[in-house]
């Protein structure tokens, strides 16, 4: 396989439902967080374009499954923000069924980034992902974001407490500390996701 950077990605399509995705062929990573976690920004800063994910002040702009291309078989995948109480609850309802469907059916996904804000503990959200990841045998990779809003000893125990977490429930989870304005984490987070993209690769 070619050296994968995540440098190279750019928009392909937004789908609203699952059958509107590219050719289940290849390899995807999907991100995953609560609207208001940061993972628009996390996405542009992990692929050092300030601009290739919407990020805005008011949480829940993703309202689609965005498709990132990297090369003709691998791929990036954003997915609706969860949890936003603004969106009507048609339109959660709807994300709740395609995401599900996503996540069980999809047979290229090969990986999740979780996108958890530092700060606060992992909501049922992000509990739920991990335990799902590690029952279906998905690599996941979770993002605390946010870190540079920490002391470096209160994020060093964030991470720490998310580890002992994940140990304690048995998900085979990376954790990471993460800030896209500060770029804690952004080489370590490039690294791990490239290496989902590459298993199985070709």
């Amino acid at each position: 396989m070619t050296l994968l950077s995540l440098q190279r990605a750019r928009f392909n399509l937004a789908a609203h439902r699952l059958s509107q995705l590219p050719a289940d062929e290849g390899v995807e990573v999907a991100f995953a967080g609560r609207s208001n976690a940061g993972k628009s920004s996390a996405l542009n800063a992990l692929t050092g374009q300030h601009a290739l994910a919407r990020t805005s002040r008011t949480p829940g702009r993703t309202q689609q499954m965005v498709v990132f291309v990297l090369d003709e078989a691998h791929r990036l995948v954003d997915l609706p923000g969860y949890g936003y109480a603004k969106v009507p609850e048609h339109m959660r309802a709807h994300w709740r069924k395609e995401i599900d469907a996503y996540l069980n059916c999809r047979a290229s996904l090969h990986g999740v980034v979780l996108v958890a804000d530092i700060r606060h503990e992992l909501k049922a959200f992000d509990r739920q992902m991990l335990h799902f990841c590690a029952a279906s045998g998905l690599r996941c990779q979770l993002l605390l974001t946010k870190a540079d809003k920490l002391s470096r000893s209160r994020a060093a125990t964030a991470v720490q407490n998310a580890r002992t977490l994940c140990s304690r429930e048995g998900w085979d989870a990376g954790v990471l500390a993460f800030s896209s304005s500060a770029g804690t984490g952004v080489d370590e987070a490039r690294q791990a996701i490239v290496s989902m993209l590459a298993a199985n690769g070709d």
